[in-house]
């Protein structure tokens, strides 16, 4: 059974993990290379380091498990 979680097996370049309530991070699996904990502010420049063209409103290249383009609640100071 296919793991849809993987990237490799997803079909999508960029798989964004479900919203954990308790950090700051989402947990992005990038085609390739595996899974990394990304800040809103990284997300975009790590996703365009990896793969430049990639079109981020496209579903078919970046899938959002839940609530697309959202991040958890934190403040700078939190830890």
């Amino acid at each position: 059974m296919e793991n849809a979680t993987d990237p490799d097996e997803s079909g999508y370049p960029v798989f964004v993990e479900s919203i954990e309530a308790d950090g700051r991070y989402r947990l992005v699996r990038l085609r390739g290379l595996g899974c990394e904990p990304l800040e809103r502010e990284e997300f975009e420049p790590r996703v365009r380091q990896v793969f430049p063209d990639i079109d981020l409103e496209d579903p078919a290249q970046v899938h959002w498990e839940d609530r697309p383009g959202q991040w958890p609640p934190w403040h700078p100071g939190e830890a």
